[in-house]
């Protein structure tokens, strides 16, 4: 049986914009991430993920490719994915050469989600045109793909080449991520996987019957329709008290960007601490625990989601949660009977 082990790092410190604070800095919280890394690569974790926001009060990571090649320098074997890049906000070319070298450097290990957004601030803030994202993606999906075969192309009415190809044949790892009919249609049309935020049925429908009318093969990442950020313990009920306010935060802070057509599993609503952990976007669990909920999964469809820096939470804390799966969970997944 495989279950899938994931740890997601976004490096929020609320803090971390005005310097305010006394407790470790950003800096420190970086450098915990990569040991981090480090050390779920060698207890066989599956994947780290880092994402993409920008202008944020509290530092929320903005350049998810610079990290990711640092996690994917300390890792050997441990997937990286950036989900989700905001491909608009790039320069085409740049990033095909970008992902086109760490997928050389890491072995392809990097899978890339390439998304629209939905913040129109951070179009704002990069000089970028809100109502042009739909073509900016376009252009975007359809400059790595031709960038990617080594052979010259013609882009923005030039003929330009990518150099170098990356590893990874034919191309990189790559996926569309929206919750969208667009997103659905513009993957099926440029034969790429979707990668779908939520469990959204109907739509991986609506992807396949597209992939179907042009001839593509469709490969839709459906997660279920639970998948919550787990922060391991000895203690729950401690952990809540002491840290409660920290995941807290990224929740307020992440719902405070959603739109109505927005679909996130991680999208809570609550505006207190036990309204949080009532509603089980976050939960806080024993080992046992943990191995439970592993086990009351659909069987080919285990997944398990650490979130050990979230919200500011003190680094230390972190680092016991992800023991904890380490030495105490990943090594009876296998007792966990398909």
């Amino acid at each position: 049986m495989t279950v899938t082990t994931t740890i997601r790092f976004n490096l929020v410190q609320p803090d971390a914009c005005s310097g305010a604070g006394s407790g470790p800095s950003l800096g420190d919280r970086y450098q915990a991430a990569l040991e981090m890394a480090a050390y779920a690569d060698a207890h066989g974790v599956t994947s780290l993920i880092v994402e993409e926001h920008h202008g944020s009060p509290d530092g929320w990571l903005p350049a998810p490719l610079a990290l990711a090649g640092a996690l994917l320098g300390r890792t050997r074997t441990t997937l990286v994915t950036a989900c989700a890049i905001l491909a608009p906000l790039y320069d085409p070319l740049r990033l095909a050469e970008d992902l086109a070298v760490l997928d050389l450097a890491s072995g392809g290990r990097l899978i890339t989600v390439a998304g629209i957004g939905y913040r129109k601030e951070e179009y704002e803030a990069l000089g970028v045109d809100f109502a042009r994202r739909g073509a900016l993606q376009d252009e975007a999906l359809e400059t790595l793909l031709a960038a990617w075969t080594g052979e010259p192309f013609t882009y923005r009415d030039r003929t330009v080449r990518v150099t170098p190809r990356p590893h990874t044949r034919p191309h990189p790892p790559l996926f569309v991520g929206g919750s969208s009919r667009p997103a659905a249609r513009r993957a099926a049309r440029l034969g790429l996987p979707l990668f779908l935020p939520a469990h959204l049925p109907e739509l991986a429908r609506y992807y396949e019957e597209r992939c179907a009318e042009a001839g593509n093969a469709p490969l839709c990442l459906l997660p279920p329709p639970e998948l919550p950020a787990v922060h391991l313990t000895d203690d729950p009920d401690r952990a809540w008290a002491e840290l409660g306010g920290h995941f807290l935060h990224e929740a307020r802070r992440y719902a405070s960007w959603q739109t109505a057509d927005v679909h996130s599993l991680m999208t809570a609503r609550a505006a207190t601490v036990e309204d949080l952990r009532a509603e089980g976007v976050y939960r806080f669990l024993t080992p046992e625990q943990c191995l439970a909920l592993v086990a009351g999964q659909p069987a080919g469809a285990r997944q398990l989601l650490l979130h050990p820096l979230c919200g500011g939470m003190p680094i230390e804390e972190g680092r016991r949660s992800l023991r904890l799966l380490a030495e105490e969970v990943i090594p009876r997944l296998a007792e966990i009977e398909e």
